[in-house]
């Protein structure tokens, strides 16, 4: 999901996790190893963007886009979850639940290190769904896919061994009740994965050769005030002091422990991570001008712009830095 209204990470996607709501059957997947589960209507996803919380459809969203943005945000953000996962090879788990999958980038990736086990995609797009198992085809992976309400119809996904959730959490307005649902979920000796918080992307130097110093700290500090306002607005909104590792010691589990993953892609980029940068400051943006003073939207215009040397496509001196955070618990 794109996030228009906060990130964590501020740049911000959601690692092939997403939240829109919308509702509507499935179509036919046919890729290897899925299967169609009873559809269950759903809003939540788990990457890194809202777009219509609480909304009704809209009939011309462009999903392709979106699922394009998603995927390429999965994947330029990979490294982290195989470091996460890598932590967690101890496990033998029998059920594996994704959280907010979005296109599946993650849901893929569990499929991959944990090959016995029935790993399911859970999310509220029937076309994020429908680009999940598209990947896990093509990937070659077991992979079923489930519709469902985030976090409404959590208790309908039956017991997991392994609950893994990328920045999805921050969507709903109770995050320690949702907190405490996700526990539910997991059979004795279960571990529950959320991944929130972490650092900030740096893609620039400070000093950009044009413009004002400093261009990303400020768009921080905007993306920082969108990102309140977005979760003073969520229906149910509730204030928490947000101590992850807390939050899941108050909902029952133990042996809770926070892990930090640093994702680093040097300059020069490749084209994978150089076009979501693109399309990451492409969001600020759009989403972010009202925040922002005339030098800033002027530079971000220059930084935009296919045709200027000093432009994004051809810097030789963008870079992908950031850190991602994933706390862990374990079922009693």
């Amino acid at each position: 999901m794109t996030d228009d209204d906060h990130t964590h990470d501020n740049d911000h996607t959601h690692d092939g996790n997403h939240a829109h709501e919308q509702h509507g059957q499935r179509g036919q997947h046919g890729q290897r190893g899925q299967r169609e589960d009873k559809p269950v209507h759903v809003h939540g996803h788990g990457h890194a963007h809202s777009h219509a919380h609480g909304h009704a459809p809209d009939p011309d969203f462009d999903w392709a886009a979106m699922a394009d943005l998603l995927e390429l945000e999965g994947e330029t953000h990979s490294p982290y979850v195989q470091q996460a996962l890598a932590g967690l090879t101890h496990l033998t788990p029998r059920r594996i639940l994704d959280i907010g999958s979005g296109p599946g980038v993650a849901a893929c990736r569990l499929a991959a290190t944990f090959p016995q086990a029935e790993v399911t995609a859970v999310d509220g797009a029937p076309e994020l769904l429908a680009r999940a198992g598209e990947r896990a085809g093509r990937l070659g992976v077991r992979l079923h896919t489930q519709q469902a309400d985030f976090p409404a119809e959590l208790s309908a996904l039956g017991p997991a061994d392994l609950v893994w959730s990328g920045q999805a959490l921050h969507h709903v307005g109770d995050q320690q009740g949702v907190v405490k649902q996700l526990a539910g979920l997991l059979e004795p000796g279960g571990v529950l994965a959320v991944v929130e918080g972490g650092l900030p992307a740096r893609w620039l130097p400070r000093d950009l050769g044009f413009g004002r110093p400093g261009l990303q700290e400020r768009l921080d500090a905007a993306q920082a005030d969108r990102f309140s306002r977005m979760r003073a607005e969520l229906p149910g909104s509730v204030a928490v002091v947000e101590d992850w590792p807390g939050m899941l010691r108050a909902a029952g589990l133990t042996d809770a422990r926070s892990r930090t993953f640093l994702v680093d892609h040097p300059a020069p980029l490749a084209d994978g991570p150089r076009q979501f940068a693109r399309r990451s400051l492409e969001r600020s943006r759009q989403t972010l001008a009202e925040l922002l003073d005339a030098e800033d939207r002027a530079t971000l215009d220059r930084l935009l712009d296919p045709a200027d040397p000093a432009g994004v496509d051809r810097r030789t001196d963008l870079f992908l830095l950031t850190a991602k955070t994933v706390h862990f618990g374990t079922s009693a």
